[in-house]
């Protein structure tokens, strides 16, 4: 019985130390040049968007809702850093399987060849949930604009491979549409700090 009991009472701490914040964690603070408005401050925020997901639903910042998210910018054809950044990308969805509190936003930056059919057989491919992780497309000005708003690069560039500049940065969001971390996608050292980031901010 003394030892059923031990059982159980160690069944509960571990429990408890699992539910409890990172003890390393220090605030995330909010990136991007920010406004001193008299007693205000105003930190920059991702701007409104509305892009078409692999599942051909409209994705918007209510979408996001209540919800921090991780972002990036590829294309499928990508024959640089874009598989490395996306296996570093589903190793953070996958750690973060069970916390539906965070979602994943990543943005073809060729839309001409990357149609929704395409979207929805890569985002297929990686076995991810749909409703967690969307893969989505719109017009160019549109997605090469915002990219700048998450502190990457998203552009056509005819001597770059492929065609394209883009950056190999994972971008943290909040629920409130601030910027707090990023990372190099192709380097697994510094996802892992990322992922200490995103656990420190769902954990704020």
């Amino acid at each position: 019985m003394r030892q059923m009991n031990l059982i159980f009472f160690l069944g509960v701490i571990a429990v408890l130390s699992s539910c409890q914040p990172n003890p390393g964690c220090t605030k995330l603070p909010i990136l991007g040049n920010r406004d001193i408005q008299g007693q205000d401050t105003i930190y920059p925020t991702i701007p409104d968007f509305a892009f078409m997901d692999q599942d051909s639903q409209v994705i918007t910042n209510a979408t996001f809702q209540d919800r921090n998210y991780v972002v990036d910018f590829f294309f499928i054809s990508c024959p640089t850093i874009c598989p490395k950044v996306k296996k570093q990308m589903l190793r953070v969805y996958q750690h973060f399987e069970q916390r539906p509190e965070l979602a994943f936003l990543s943005h073809t930056i060729d839309v001409r060849h990357d149609t929704i059919p395409r979207l929805k057989a890569y985002a297929d491919g990686l076995g991810v949930d749909g409703n967690r992780w969307h893969f989505v497309t719109g017009m160019e000005d549109s997605i090469y604009g915002i990219a700048g708003s998450y502190f990457s690069v998203a552009q056509k560039d005819p001597d770059s491979p492929g065609g394209f500049d883009h950056s190999g940065r994972l971008i943290l969001v909040d629920r409130h549409r601030h910027v707090r971390s990023f990372c190099d996608g192709t380097d697994p050292e510094s996802v892992d700090q990322f992922i200490l980031d995103i656990e420190c901010l769902l954990n704020e």
